[in-house]
């Protein structure tokens, strides 16, 4: 994507790409990654409930 930042929709694009490419753990990575971008806390847990499992990133790195 150059020229510009990726936004949510591209990582939630990507997730389900993922997703049906049988990738369940990057999936989940990238929706986390658009759920941070979405300013809406209720649309943002919609997203991660669409990939499930637990947050996959490193808090304290």
């Amino acid at each position: 994507m150059p020229g510009r930042t990726p936004d949510s929709f591209d990582f939630l694009d990507a997730a389900h790409e993922m997703a049906d490419a049988g990738r369940p753990t990057l999936a989940r990575l990238l929706a986390e990654e658009a759920a941070e971008l979405t300013a809406d806390p209720a649309e943002a847990a919609r997203i991660l409930g669409e990939f499930p499992g637990g947050s996959l990133r490193l808090k304290d790195c």
